[in-house]
């Protein structure tokens, strides 16, 4: 039986999306989301908030569709599907991190930034016929140790 392992995560992004070209003609969009979880503190009342960074990659081949990348701006509240993954690497003193990652399978743009300044002659009828290609796809992948 087959099995799924899917996330569903919805937050701001942190920072401008980045295209890196990878070998084999694929291109990795990268870019962090922020996942904020708000709570009360029971003996103080006070108002919390931690915030989860993500990771986040949309793989695309090589002259496919990246008008995505318009999209992802920095504050941009989205929705996105994918599969996670844990890595962990080694910073310039030797220590270990560990970092969350996401595949994007979907995007779906829920709030956009103030920082886009969409073109007036692209009209919603448009955007709807290009949504298709507005999707990443990890599933024809894989992901190696060199890729970050």
């Amino acid at each position: 039986m087959a099995t799924i392992f899917e996330t569903r995560l919805i937050g701001n992004i942190g920072r401008d999306a980045v295209i890196k070209s990878m070998d084999r003609g694929i291109i990795a969009i990268n870019f962090p989301v922020a996942h904020n979880k708000n709570w009360k503190d029971k003996r103080t009342g006070e108002q919390k908030t931690k915030t989860t960074w993500i990771n986040c990659t949309i793989w695309k081949r090589e002259g496919a569709n990246v008008r995505i990348v318009d999209f992802l701006k920095k504050g941009t509240l989205v929705e996105l599907i994918g599969t996670p993954f844990a890595k962990t690497y080694a910073d310039e003193e030797g220590q270990f991190h560990a970092e969350i990652r996401l595949n994007i399978a979907k995007t779906n743009i829920l709030k956009v930034s103030a920082q886009i300044n969409l073109d007036p002659t692209l009209n919603l009828e448009e955007l709807e016929a290009n949504a298709d290609n507005l999707e990443g796809s990890s599933s024809e992948f894989t992901i190696d140790a060199d890729d970050f």
